[in-house]
């Protein structure tokens, strides 16, 4: 068998994709790896969201030449994923070494373009953008976790100024119902118990004419599956079906990943985000209504471009005001092509970090605040993967909290009731109150 180690970055449709590759290799004699020594073909699948993440790419590139060059059996070396996309033919001038280029729409044919490398007659490179023979090319997974992801949509058309994903993963495509349920009931009959529904903007889903709202519902209905959660979404498409489907489905958990980017209307019109404070703070308390115990997770940006103090103080009465279980923040970064990059008034470094500073500082003190707010609770939890410690294992909450366990490397995979006694910032203790897991 010849050697496969996969490095990605970034989202967790990027994830997903990783182990889509690698199923799609696996006829070819591909096994995964978890290092790149003695790798026959080591792939980065990459992010281009921030500056850092691109930066990293191309550093991450020469610690992969250090180790062809000190191995002695041949090394392909490939770059996937949005980076690949955005920069194409561009990789290959910095990073000559670099046999493969292919964008997040291409994977199916990586059989055809590893062989074609293999060849060695010269660079090979793939960018189209048919999202639909991406997906009808992908093979079924052959193994899963008891927590894996499910893509569903792919692609963005909503051109926020800063952000490239538009260009890097092309229009909003929804898969058929179909085949999406075909994929759930093969992942739920290798054991997953959960499926993490995936897209650019998930919530934006409209295959066959659905809502995403009855999505959730027509999956909710297989055998075996348990939990169903999905990310990401936009405000704008946060429809009724999907708020009633909180209250109403009870395998949905109870944890939104709603990205508002900024507390300041003005700076969100910048950003063409289409949505207002009010309108923002409206949904989020339709969501509450419609399911009180939900937690919430958001995006942020500090110092886009223009941004004052009052305008970052309205990010963090935001913050103040909805109590986010978790948060992403980020200093703005210019990414090249997008219309932000081009913007006025670019607030400066030693700004940005300042203000990030305070932002992260309060979102964990809320993220503390909502921890601890679990203490004595019982609850259920999945349990996915050994912890650091012999017998330690760590589960996942409803709310998304990672949970430590002893003595409990027999339950892997299996969702067990427990009382939470101990809360930090990221993470829960506890301990099994129903010795008899409950087996789904």
């Amino acid at each position: 068998m010849k050697k496969l180690h996969i490095k990605s970055y970034g989202c967790q449709m990027n994830f997903y994709d990783a182990g889509k590759m690698a199923d799609v290799l696996r006829p070819l004699g591909y096994e995964t790896s978890e290092t790149m020594d003695g790798a026959d073909l080591v792939i980065l699948n990459t992010c281009h969201i921030r500056e850092k993440a691109t930066d990293k790419v191309y550093s991450e590139l020469g610690k992969v030449k250090m180790q062809r060059q000190k191995q002695e059996n041949p090394m392909l070396i490939a770059v996937a994923g949005c980076v690949g996309q955005a920069e194409g033919e561009e990789i290959f001038k910095r990073a000559p070494y670099v046999d493969m280029v292919v964008g997040p729409q291409s994977y199916h044919t990586l059989p055809e373009i590893v062989s074609k490398a293999a060849r060695k007659t010269g660079h090979v490179i793939e960018l189209d953008f048919p999202a639909n023979e991406k997906f009808d090319g992908l093979p079924q997974a052959e193994k899963t976790s008891a927590s894996a992801f499910l893509a569903v949509q792919e692609g963005c058309d909503k051109f926020c100024t800063f952000c490239v994903v538009p260009y890097t993963r092309g229009a909003e495509y929804s898969r058929p119902v179909a085949d999406i349920v075909r994929e759930a009931t093969s992942l739920v009959s290798k054991g997953a118990k959960e499926l993490t529904l995936l897209g650019q903007n998930v919530n934006a889903y409209h295959g066959d004419g659905w809502t995403f709202g009855q999505l959730i519902r027509h999956l909710a209905t297989i055998d075996g599956l348990e939990r169903i959660r999905y990310t990401t979404s936009h405000p704008r498409d946060m429809e009724e079906s999907l708020i009633t489907a909180h209250a109403e489905v009870p395998k949905l958990m109870p944890y939104l990943h709603l990205p508002v980017q900024s507390g300041s209307d003005r700076v969100l019109k910048m950003m063409n985000r289409k949505h207002t404070i009010a309108e923002y703070m409206k949904t989020m308390e339709r969501v509450r209504n419609a399911r009180p115990d939900i937690a919430f997770s958001s995006d942020f940006i500090v110092g886009f471009p223009g941004e004052t103090e009052a305008d970052f103080e309205g990010t963090m009465n935001v913050v103040r005001e909805i109590g986010y279980a978790y948060a992403y923040s980020f200093a703005y970064s210019p990414r090249p092509g997008t219309p932000a990059a081009t913007f006025d008034n670019q607030v400066p470094e030693e700004v940005k970090s300042e203000r990030l500073q305070r932002l992260q500082a309060l979102i964990l003190e809320k993220q503390q605040a909502f921890n601890e707010a679990k203490l004595g609770q019982e609850m259920d939890i999945l349990i996915e993967r050994k912890g650091k410690f012999a017998g330690q294992m760590i589960g996942k909450s409803p709310w998304m909290q990672s949970v430590y366990l002893e003595n409990a490397t027999h339950l892997k995979g299996q969702i067990v009731r427990v009382k939470i006694t101990g809360a930090y910032t990221n993470s829960l203790s506890a301990i099994i109150v129903d010795s008899f897991a409950r087996v789904a």
